[in-house]
């Protein structure tokens, strides 16, 4: 792991003490994971994001695009069927449409 990476994810882990229900924070810890390959440990951490606001749409997207990365596609495929539910439910258009694409690109 990069001392730069390594800086980021301290911020991020020192911030989320600060606040340990910052879904925020947990999604940067997931997006730093997943820009380095670490599927399972991205996952993880979109998952714990999503369990604390359902609502952050990108979570789903992000957790879908990691598990078929992974090449667990089936479990992608459920991921987006259930954010693109959330994401229409917020009226979330344009995060919809990015969950659908990918959707169709996966499937």
């Amino acid at each position: 792991m990069g001392t730069e990476q390594n800086d980021r994810l301290s911020q991020l882990r020192n911030l989320l003490e600060n606040d340990p229900h910052d879904a925020f924070c947990m999604y940067g810890i997931a997006m730093e994971h997943a820009k380095h390959q670490r599927h399972d440990e991205a996952i993880a951490w979109f998952d714990q994001t999503i369990e604390i606001d359902p609502t952050y749409t990108y979570a789903w997207y992000h957790k879908a695009k990691c598990q078929d990365d992974a090449g667990q596609t089936e479990d992608a495929i459920q991921t987006l069927e259930d954010g693109l539910r959330q994401a229409n439910a917020l009226g979330d258009l344009h995060a919809a449409e990015e969950m659908s694409t990918l959707y169709e690109a996966i499937q």
